[in-house]
Parts: structure tokens; sequence; C-alpha cells
């Protein structure tokens, strides 16, 4: 990997301030560097962060230290309680005409809620959830849907071709687009329960779980999303590259914003119990796989 630091940057780059240096923004952090963007990087535990030092980010001890001169502030948190609490550390460092990259999936009433802060402040707001998981975030070949206004595009730019291999746009106000990761969202939830169930069946009928998926395997029913989440969870590699305890959250999400549109989501209404067994039984910080272990007998 090219590291690089704000010294040997090409001019005219945006200095970019990551919060949040999980599986997500580390990721996205190590993206950024190795296109040559000055970064700094900030994480409520440190030591998570500091790997990112070799890489050639400045890592900051607080979050008003880290957006203080940045042109581009990109968070990647866990949810809006956490975004909500880093926006009003980072207030005093913030100016206004930053451009505000807010790639948290908070739901519907927290993006209203940020986007109008984000206003109180002059600052530029950026819905911007992606699609993918830890390997995207760290390759640059997320998935990022924005919605937003047109005129901050070409100072995100240089961002959202570090961080993704798409962008899709979905509008000039801020909601689009964490409608339609919600959406996105619902597939996967759906799909990594319905992988956990098939596993679950086929050892509960007495069957090798590998039968299943040599018989899948180049058909059209076939996926690699099948095969590799069942490879990890038969294996005991359940390294979060999506962790169960935020896929719950955004479940919870997911439920919240169809009840507030008048639909019924079964599946993912029972994938969200499912989630929720897995996290009681110690599981949440695995990947969301784990929800293998909800079928299983106690």
């Amino acid at each position: 990997m090219t590291t690089a630091s704000p010294a040997d940057s090409a001019p005219g780059t945006p200095t970019v301030a990551v919060l949040g240096t999980g599986i997500m923004g580390s990721g996205m952090a190590r993206s950024l560097l190795r296109d040559r963007l000055p970064v700094r990087v900030w994480n409520r535990t440190r030591s998570k962060a500091e790997p990112l030092a070799r890489h050639g980010a400045t890592v900051t001890d607080t979050p008003e230290e880290a957006v203080r001169g940045a042109d581009v502030v990109l968070t990647a948190l866990t949810d809006a309680r956490s975004v909500a609490e880093t926006l009003t550390a980072a207030t005093p460092g913030l100016r206004p005409g930053q451009v505000w990259l807010q790639s948290a999936t908070v739901g519907l009433d927290a993006t209203t809620d940020l986007a109008h802060r984000a206003a109180g402040l002059g600052l530029v707001y950026l819905d911007a959830p992606v699609s993918g998981t830890k390997q995207p975030a760290e390759q640059g070949t997320l998935t990022v849907f924005v919605s937003g206004p047109s005129s901050a595009r070409a100072t995100a730019l240089p961002v959202l071709e570090a961080i993704g291999q798409r962008t899709v746009w979905v509008g000039e106000e801020p909601g689009g687009a964490t409608r339609l990761k919600l959406v996105a969202n619902t597939w996967v939830i759906n799909m990594v329960n319905g992988v956990a169930e098939c596993l679950n069946l086929a050892e509960g009928l007495g069957l090798d779980p590998q039968l299943f998926l040599d018989a899948m395997k180049g058909g059209p029913l076939d996926t690699p999303y099948l095969q590799g989440k069942s490879a990890a969870v038969l294996s005991g590699d359940l390294t979060p590259s999506f962790a169960l305890s935020t896929a719950l959250k955004d479940s919870r999400l997911i439920l919240d914003a169809a009840e507030a549109s008048g639909v019924t989501l079964d599946l993912v209404a029972a994938s969200a119990e499912r989630f929720a067994r897995a996290e009681a039984a110690g599981h949440g910080d695995q990947d969301m796989i784990a929800t293998y272990y909800a079928g299983r007998p106690a």
C-alpha cells in the first residue's frame, strides 16, 4: 500500500477529517491515504486510530482538533447518538462552508435532525451512507449513496472516488440516500438470515451443510455471499466485516422507517429477533452471520 502525508499530497486536494476509525472508518481512511489525500483521524479509543499513523494519517486527541482546517469531515460512527455527540465535541473547530459527509446509518429522523444541526453551523451536509463491509472499505470499492446540494460535489468528489467504486447521487435533499441505504440493508439482512437458517436446517436434519452448498454451487441460486458467509461460520472465523450488533441496530431502523411509511416487513422483524437472540448469547461483536447461533439448540 502506498502511504502519503499532507506534505506530498497534490495541490488542491481536500484535507479530510475522519471521525470514527472502527471497521469502516479505518478502511475508508486507508483508502483516502492511498489516494494521497491529507487525512486526520480521531476515535474515542485512540489506540484504534493509532495504526493509521503508519499509513500517513495524523492522529488527533479530539474531534475539534481533527476537523479544524479540514475541507471535508467524514463521520464513520456507529449510530445517531455517537454522531450527535461527536458533532458537539467537534463544533469549536468547525467553520461555515465545510462539507460534512455523514456515512453512518442513522435512520430517517436522525438524518433530518443532523441536517438541521449542520445548517445551523453553516456546514454543507451530504447524507452519504455506504454499501459494503470491511474489505470494500479497505479496497476503496464501496458504493456510496449521496443526497445533498450538487454545489458540494466538486469538493467531495476526490473523497468519494477514493472510498468507493461507485457513487449513486439520489437527490438534492438529505434523506434520500438514507432511504436507499435502508432498502439495500433490508436485502442484506434478510439474505444473511436466509443463509443462517439453511445451515441450521441442514444440520438439524442430519445433513452436512457442505452438501447444500455444493448443490447450489454454480447454479442460478448460488451467490458469492452464500458461499462466503457459509464458509466463515462453518470454519468458526467470525471476524467481523459487519458486526451483528450493528446489523441489529440497522434492522430496527428499517422497521421504524417501515412503520412510519405504513409498510409491514415480516422478514426484517424476524431477522431482528434472531439478531437480538444471538446478541444476548454473546455474539454481538462477531460478524453478522453469527445469527446462525440463534437457530441452534440452546
